[in-house]
């Protein structure tokens, strides 16, 4: 297993001049007796990084004075829910924040973030039955070496209860995510238009520590005088940067001379991997700005332009990229598709022409990092730093605190990105992934050869997921900013 390193990996510096401080936040205290040692940590933390810090009256730089009836108020304040998940939920996210959370220990934090997590690997989406408040399950893929490798089920295969019970709105939590760690499925076939269950049953059980590699398929094949490199790619986890970096590589010495990146069950992860992807398809030029960050008023002017750009990149972890130099790149999409794979799309979009093929994306523009208490590193969990975390308080919290521009300004795609070739799954025709006759693979590939052949891309049963498996991963739906910051206090 590798050594985890969620952080610490892009070389932008922001330091400041002793004149130039920036101000962490005021030294307001409360009172020693009272036992809001985490909602101290959340508060101050938040209102100096948090996105929508000047949006939550509460999270104001003015809204407690340094005085001893100010530190009575900002005591009761913090004391006013036990629950530190509660206070954070309630006292300061935003209402528009969909995507902040927390963790009671910030080493389950960070193992999720690397891409290591307790799985069954199986996963799925589920939807929800027209007009009903009953769901089904499709699942998607496999992770291999995990307990669903080993068991009788594959991807397109259905199921429609857990333990015996159907799933519904109210129960299918407490079944796929919070109840035991090993279930049995319900499985179903889908006969004549219609999803039927039938008497087979699956039964999984969820381990400690599986890792996934995301760079799950990577492959070339020649088709119509075309050589064209396929990588299906599941996560933006830094700890396979070596391994993405190969299957680049393997497909450019293959000479492949169109690239299809299958985005569609990829929820997210590092802002500086998608910066190295990105620099491995369109070209190493450091001088070249890959995304401008915005953080809230306070701290955006305290920057200057050159400490918010971030550049494309000539190195993966001192291994010099040979770019593929492409003008072109097709992507294949869903509404599980999110953040840093939106990143890679709106990043990339001023220098070449991304052809977007699927479904609409998940519309997560914003980035986040990990934040713990450690005061005299601002709060930024740094893994060499894990010794100054404070032992009584090992909370984590995973706020926005950002937005990610391209080099021509654009951010806003909070409805999602939109394809230019539009194209659902379906679940009554999914096909084999990687294989050429997939259905989205097969629409890049007429894309690209502009062979239409007789090929019907009509969608009969299109897959409008409720929930995905992804939702007990951390990274769900997150863009994880793993900038070095050098702030001088």
């Amino acid at each position: 297993m590798k050594k985890i390193l969620v952080l610490l990996v892009i070389a932008v510096i922001f330091s400041c001049s002793k004149d130039e401080d920036l101000t962490l936040t005021k030294t307001i205290d409360p009172d020693g007796t009272a036992d809001v040692e985490v909602q101290d940590f959340m508060w101050k933390a938040m209102n100096f990084w948090y996105f929508w810090q000047a949006n939550v009256d509460d999270l104001g730089d003015e809204r407690f004075v340094n005085t001893k009836e100010g530190r009575a108020e900002y005591t009761a304040f913090l004391d006013s829910e036990e629950n530190p998940a509660a206070f954070f939920e309630n006292k300061l996210q935003y209402i528009e924040d969909r995507f902040s959370f927390y963790n009671e220990d910030y080493r389950e934090l960070t193992n999720s973030l690397a891409g290591i997590s307790k799985s069954n690997g199986l996963e799925f989406g589920l939807v929800r039955f027209q007009d009903s408040e009953e769901l089904f399950g499709i699942v998607r893929y496999i992770i291999p070496n995990s307990n669903a490798a080993t068991a009788d089920i594959l991807r397109g295969d259905l199921f429609t209860g857990v333990d015996g019970q159907t799933l519904t709105l109210s129960n299918y939590e407490e079944l796929l995510f919070t109840g035991s760690d090993s279930y049995t499925l319900n499985m179903a076939d889908f006969v004549t238009g219609n999803i039927v269950p039938n008497e087979e049953e699956v039964t999984l059980t969820k381990a400690e520590a599986l890792a996934e590699n995301p760079v799950y398929i990577s492959k070339s094949f020649e088709i119509g005088g075309e050589n064209i490199g396929y990588i299906m790619y599941n996560q933006f986890t830094n700890e396979y940067d070596d391994e993405l970096y190969a299957a680049i590589e393997a497909l450019k010495s293959a000479g492949i001379t169109n690239l299809v990146m299958d985005l569609r069950y990829n929820p997210g992860g590092s802002v500086n991997t998608t910066r190295l992807l990105a620099s491995m398809i369109y070209g190493t030029n450091t001088s070249e700005v890959f995304l401008r960050k915005r953080y809230n008023d306070k701290l955006q002017n305290q920057f200057n332009d050159s400490q918010l750009e971030v550049y494309f990149a000539d190195k993966v972890n001192g291994k010099t990229i040979n770019s593929l130099g492409f003008s072109k790149l097709y992507v294949l999409t869903s509404s599980s598709s999110a953040s840093a794979s939106e990143l890679l799309i709106n990043s990339l979009e001023p220098y070449i022409d991304v052809i977007q093929i699927g479904d609409v994306t998940r519309g997560k523009n914003e980035f986040s990092t990990t934040l713990v208490d450690d005061r005299d590193n601002s709060y930024l969990y740094t893994p060499s730093r894990v010794n100054k975390i404070n032992p009584n308080n090992q909370w984590a919290i995973q706020p926005l605190i950002g937005r990610n521009e391209n080099a021509e300004g654009f951010s806003d795609f909070i409805s999602g990105l939109q394809p230019d070739i539009f194209l659902k799954e379906d679940y009554g025709n999914l096909g084999i992934l990687g294989e050429q006759n997939e259905p989205l693979l097969a629409r890049a590939i007429e894309a690209i050869t502009g062979q239409t052949g007789k090929r019907d891309f009509t969608v009969l049963n299109p897959i409008e997921v409720f929930i995905s498996s992804k939702v007990g991963n951390p990274i769900n739906d997150k863009m994880i900013d793993d900038t070095v910051y050098d702030l001088e206090f």
